[in-house]
């Protein structure tokens, strides 16, 4: 039995209407489309006309030709055999011939295996024979094609994809998902974001983050869906195109990473650029400067920004901090949204400190074919996240660090989140990852990677701010400028793996 001190939502803003408690304890919503395909099929029946998928410098399609084009894609893979339940791996780089693919595979009552493009063979060959895939719609090959096709009956419970962590503690795990979990997570965005469900073509997202992963696809591919929007795709990320995307294609909704607001913002063609659409600006994935959170307000006068926390396990957002806290509370990822119970196992006398713990109808069951993974991490209904918070007396969750990433210096607990935090906010600081370097005499000393984009940051000027934000044992001994942006998975969180095996330290600064 975990003992769990639950989250109060006294002040969480997140209203719960229409959420019911299960016989398990597990909030739901009473009210979804029964399933994904019935989403998409209820705006092809509204508003056949209305645009809804968008790939820069490609195509264009309306929900009626989005519908006709997917059906078809459905038929061909059941003229090829597939089964209902039967698994495709969708290999697609991000763009129509993706979206088609994941619709195509739903609408043929099949599942949805999606795989990051940028997996090496190996790692592709692992997640096909661990799912079990039937057909592999690889980059060559050609999308699916028949007689139309829709599997009637699907419902809530089937599982529509799996999606994949980031296996950056061993093999990846596939991580079964629900029509019920995708619902309940746009349901979530909606409510959360303020969006009317009846918002239709003025909401146009632009999506620069991998379909793959559950931000792109999850938070923003089925949101527009679910509201009859636009769904943008950028294939490649390029800051001048993003600009110019921005304007030219009327976006309304936006969301990456920090690192990647703080370059556009600083490019000229942002200047002079019409942003005038634009009404919610989203983050997350990183920590992020109160400094820069302002200048989002201040660059996009009529949007709300708001920072997201998720896990693929939880089909994307467990937590959202909305715009009114955004400045005064931007080291917090927010409060729970509507449909999910927050706990945290405590673990020490504070009862506000401790692994953060969830339950919801967007929290994944358990993990594929791994049943002593999934005893680890679900434990009397609540999944185990991984990440050590603290709640503020408001109900926000501030994310201290992951359980494995907390250095321990000379008896000291040393949150790198804290200290990424903090060199975010210095002067010339696009980028900062903190790493526990071995040390004979402390056991580990805190290590800092910086990267400043075209600028090269000063190291002094660095630690100087550094001293006036933490505690002397926090400010980073060892400091390595990169010259590139630091690694990152599709999710935009840092690949501490990939710095740890590559970073060359040199002497202590003190």
């Amino acid at each position: 039995m975990t003992d769990v001190v639950v989250i109060p939502r006294d002040e969480n803003p997140f209203g719960r209407d229409g959420v019911r408690i299960d016989a398990n304890g597990v909030p739901r919503y009473a009210e979804l489309p029964v399933s994904l395909v019935a989403m998409l099929e209820h705006q092809v029946t509204t508003r056949p006309d209305a645009e809804a998928l968008v790939e820069i410098d490609g195509e264009r399609l309306t929900y009626r030709e989005l519908w006709d084009r997917a059906s078809r894609v459905a038929g061909g893979l059941r003229e090829s055999g597939l089964q209902r339940g039967d698994r495709v791996a969708v290999r697609y780089p991000a763009g129509v011939r993706w979206v088609l693919a994941f619709w195509g595979t739903l609408i043929a009552g099949g599942i949805v295996v999606a795989v990051n493009t940028r997996s090496s063979q190996p790692e592709v060959e692992f997640i096909l024979g661990d799912a079990g895939v039937t057909v592999d719609l690889g980059p060559d090959v050609p999308l699916p094609d028949g007689g139309p096709v829709t599997e009637p009956g699907l419902g809530l419970d089937d599982v529509a994809a799996f999606f994949y962590t980031s296996g950056t503690t061993g093999h990846p795990k596939g991580v079964p998902t629900t029509h019920e979990a995708f619902l309940t997570n746009v349901e979530n965005m909606i409510r959360c974001l303020g969006i009317s469900h009846d918002v239709g073509e003025d909401l146009r997202t632009l999506i620069s983050v991998p379909l793959f992963h559950v931000t792109g696809c999850n938070s923003q591919l089925l949101v527009a869906t679910q509201v009859g929007g636009a769904s943008v795709i950028m294939p490649a990320l390029d800051q001048v195109r993003l600009i110019e995307t921005i304007a030219g294609e009327r976006i309304s909704f936006i969301v990456t990473v920090p690192a990647v607001y703080a370059l556009i913002l600083r490019r000229p063609e942002f200047a002079d650029a019409d942003v005038s659409a634009i009404r919610w600006v989203g983050y997350g994935g990183a920590p992020i400067a109160p400094s820069l959170v302002s200048a989002l307000q201040k660059a996009f006068p009529a949007a709300e920004v708001f920072n997201g926390y998720g896990m693929t396990e939880t089909a994307s957002l467990l937590t959202s901090l909305p715009h009114r806290d955004a400045v005064a509370h931007a080291d917090s990822v927010g409060y729970a949204v509507p449909s999910v119970d927050l706990g945290v196992v405590p673990s020490a006398d504070d009862p506000q400190l401790g692994e953060l713990v969830a339950r919801g109808a967007n929290v994944t069951t358990g993990y594929w074919e791994r049943p002593e993974t999934t005893a680890e991490t679900i434990v009397d209904g609540w999944l185990h996240t991984g990440d050590v918070v603290r709640v503020d007396e408001a109900g926000r969750i501030h994310i201290v660090d992951r359980i494995k990433d907390i250095i321990i210096r000379g008896g000291e607990n040393v949150s790198s989140i804290e200290v990424e935090a903090a060199l975010s906010s210095a002067p010339g600081v696009l980028e900062a990852a903190v790493l526990a370097v071995p040390d004979d005499i402390m056991g580990e000393k805190v290590g800092a990677v910086v990267y400043g984009g075209e600028a090269t940051p000063e190291v002094e000027a660095i630690l100087a701010h550094c001293r006036e934000q933490l505690a002397d044992f926090k400010v980073p001994q060892y400091l390595v400028v990169a010259d590139g942006p630091l690694p990152r998975n599709p999710g935009g969180k840092l690949v501490k793996t990939a710095l740890r095996d590559t970073v060359v330290w040199g002497p202590p600064l003190r």
